[in-house]
């Protein structure tokens, strides 16, 4: 990749890079990640939705067109789901991952994890889903995007560092921002399940992609300012092993 970067140590196992677009910046993780996909095929993969890693499924889904990689051996667990909605529902995040990522390329339908927002019980899908990925011996990588408030997954401000599978409130702020994303529904549904912040820690390595001037605030609270959960970000400062992908718009308050 022929561009200009800069990286910078934060901590122990903790690095930025930033690039001088949010097409770069995407670029360079769909590179991170099919090169851990060709060096380990059963790779186990967590995956996030939203607008920003769009780009990166278009660069995972490009590679397996032009017969770089397969992956019908990689395993993957979903970050979180919107309560009430079936995985047929056009905004529903399985629908989303279908569309964007699993229905273009060559992935085990049996190896892709999705939590059932449309579960009769939800607390007990919660539970079977944490329990899935306990069985799965974890994530070898998890993908992250950044919520302009810090929250990571559907963990918003206020979220335990212990926390685990479960259903969780949505902000205002979460509910305004996912608005523009939906497909059929005229509003946010108000409650999803999330992997906690224990679970994505528990990942042996975490890749954070946040770009655009809107992520700038969060940005520098996660990376600059004391960990607290009130920016459940910054809590990943903890994590050995953690690269932040950002453009320089997402940088530009550090």
């Amino acid at each position: 990749m022929n561009i200009s970067l800069q990286k910078t140590a934060i901590s122990d196992g903790c690095l930025i890079t930033v690039f001088p677009t949010a097409n770069d910046a995407a670029d360079a993780v769909a590179d991170h990640l099919l090169a851990i996909v060709k060096r380990n095929p059963k790779s186990v993969l967590g995956l996030a939705t939203g607008q920003t890693p769009r780009r990166v499924y278009k660069s995972l889904i490009d590679a397996f067109v032009e017969g770089e990689v397969s992956f019908r051996d990689v395993e993957t667990f979903n970050l979180d789901e919107y309560c009430g909605l079936a995985a047929s529902h056009p905004d529903s995040f399985a629908a989303f991952m279908k569309r964007e990522l699993f229905g273009l390329a060559d992935f085990d339908p049996g190896k892709l994890n999705l939590i059932d927002g449309a579960a009769a019980d939800l607390a007990a899908e919660a539970a079977r889903y944490a329990a899935l990925l306990r069985e799965s011996g974890g994530v070898d990588v998890q993908l992250l995007g950044l919520g302009t408030n810090g929250h990571i997954g559907f963990n918003e401000p206020g979220s335990a560092p212990d926390s685990h599978v479960r259903i969780v409130d949505l902000s205002e702020e979460t509910l305004s921002a996912n608005q523009p994303g939906l497909v059929e529904l005229r509003s946010v549904p108000s409650q999803a399940i999330t992997l906690g912040i224990a679970d994505i820690l528990n990942a042996r390595e975490i890749i954070m992609l946040a770009t655009g001037p809107a992520k700038a605030t969060a940005v520098r609270r996660s990376l600059r300012e004391q960990p607290s959960t009130d920016c459940p970000a910054s809590l990943l400062r903890s994590h050995g092993n953690i690269h932040w992908y950002l453009d320089s718009a997402a940088a530009s308050a550090l």
